[in-house]
């Protein structure tokens, strides 16, 4: 009896796969922790980010979130994000894939829709293993956007990305930092990991009109289940 044929991995399955577009990930996104492209027109009714004034920290003394029964929920295979909430800040908006531009920087959602969301299209997709990452505006200059609130979200909240194949992926928010551009820790935020994890990113700290916000809010996030 002749010996059965191993089937081939598909292309997107592969570890070499994996290897490079985590490394492409990395390397196109290092413009993010230097260039805020949000074309926000003011700094919000409250004015500078009171988060990143406080040192960029969640609230201190915040208690380890409760893992949830049973195992970890297994990754998902790949599936374009179709929708986006974080029922703790009443946040909910559609999806739009971004690319780069011709600089090989991360684009942004456009400026006329302020309540976007958008997803690097070329990294993992929500569920998947490894780092997800979603972008929106903070505000614009009709006023506040998708992302106002984002620096205000605690540990233990949840962030419900819908897919295009009808599951959602649960995220647990691990933390929130907020990180001047001229020290963005680029591997900490991009960097490879093992698990499925999310960095969601707006704009944060001081505005000026002739060099825009001076910081990038950052929240981290990990699959905690999916349905």
């Amino acid at each position: 009896m002749a010996p059965r044929r191993r089937r081939r991995r598909p292309w997107h399955r592969t570890r070499a796969y994996r290897l490079t577009r985590t490394a492409l990930l990395v390397t196109v996104l290092v413009a993010m922790g230097n260039r805020c492209g949000w074309h926000g027109g003011h700094a919000g009714a409250d004015g500078p980010d009171a988060v990143a004034a406080a040192g960029g920290e969640g609230a201190s003394g915040e208690k380890p979130c409760e893992p949830p029964p049973g195992p970890p929920p297994a990754p998902l295979p790949r599936s374009r994000p179709t929708s986006f909430r974080i029922p703790s800040l009443g946040v909910e908006a559609p999806i739009a894939a971004l690319g780069l531009d011709g600089e090989r920087q991360l684009e942004t959602p456009p400026v006329g829709e302020p309540k976007l969301v958008g997803w690097y299209q070329r990294g993992p997709t929500p569920g998947e293993s490894g780092t997800a990452i979603a972008v929106g505006h903070r505000d614009t200059l009709t006023g506040p956007a998708v992302f106002a609130a984002l620096a205000q979200i605690k540990p233990c909240k949840l962030i419900e990305v819908g897919r295009a194949d009808g599951r959602t992926a649960v995220y647990t928010v691990d933390r929130m930092k907020v990180y001047d551009k001229a020290s963005f820790p680029d591997k900490e935020v991009y960097g490879r990991v093992q698990r499925p994890e999310l960095r969601v990113l707006t704009c944060g700290g001081l505005y000026s009109r002739r060099t825009g916000y001076t910081s990038n809010v950052v929240v981290f996030a990990h699959l905690t289940a999916t349905r």
